[in-house]
C-alpha cells in the first residue's frame, strides 16, 4: 500500500511540474519516471492516459504553437518508449504500446558527403489511430499511419502504412490477416 501511495503521489507531482513547464494536460495522467527533456509546450497529453517509467517524449526541431506529440485519452504506453517527433506524431485513445518501442516521424539524410549528425532531417507525420496494439519492440518510422484496431506484433518494424484491423508482423512488417470483421475491402 505504501508503494502504490508514493507511486500515486509521484504520479501527481509530475502533473504539477511538466504542466507547470507548458506540456498540455486535459486532465489527470498517470505518469511513471518519464522524461520530457524539451519543447514542453509541444506535447498534449489527453486525460487517462497512462506514461509508465522510462517513456521519454522528445520534440525536435522548429518550434510550432501546435502540438508535434499528442497521446489520446486511456492509451498506456509501456516502459522505456521513445516517442521522438520533429513535426507530428498522433497516437489515438485506448491504444496499448508495448515496452521499448521507437516511435518516430523523420530520419536523416543519406548523402555520401556529408557526415551522418550533418545530414538534414526528412520529416513526415505519423500517426497511429484508436485502439491500435503494438507489441514489445516494435518500431514505427516516419509518415506512417497504423489503422484503427490494428495490431502490429513483437519486434516489427512498420514502414508502411497498415490499415484499419489489420494484424501485421516482421522486418519489415507484413499483414497476415485481419480481425474477426475486418477486411482488406473494409478497412482502408
Amino acid at each position: 500500500m505504501f508503494l502504490r501511495l508514493k507511486r500515486g503521489i509521484g504520479s501527481r507531482w509530475r502533473n504539477f511540474y511538466y504542466g507547470q513547464l507548458g506540456v498540455k494536460l486535459q486532465g489527470y495522467v498517470w505518469m511513471g519516471r518519464v522524461e520530457i527533456p524539451r519543447f514542453f509546450n509541444q506535447i498534449e497529453l489527453e486525460a487517462g492516459c497512462s506514461l509508465d517509467n522510462g517513456v521519454v517524449l522528445l520534440s525536435s526541431g522548429e518550434q510550432t504553437t501546435s502540438a508535434k506529440i499528442y497521446i489520446g485519452a486511456s492509451t498506456y504506453i509501456n516502459r522505456n518508449t521513445f516517442i521522438d517527433a520533429s513535426i507530428s506524431i498522433k497516437i489515438g485513445q485506448q491504444c496499448g504500446i508495448g515496452p521499448n518501442c521507437y516511435i518516430t516521424d523523420h530520419d536523416h539524410g543519406t548523402e555520401l558527403e556529408l557526415p551522418p549528425l550533418e545530414q538534414p532531417l526528412i520529416a513526415k507525420p505519423t500517426h497511429i489511430r484508436n485502439r491500435v496494439w503494438l507489441g514489445a519492440n516494435v518500431t514505427v518510422l516516419k509518415g506512417v499511419t497504423i489503422g484503427e484496431d490494428a495490431v502490429i506484433g513483437a519486434g516489427s518494424v512498420v514502414t508502411k502504412d497498415v490499415p484499419a484491423g489489420a494484424v501485421a508482423v516482421g522486418v519489415p512488417a507484413r499483414i497476415i490477416k485481419f480481425k474477426p470483421g475486418f477486411t482488406p475491402l473494409t478497412a482502408v
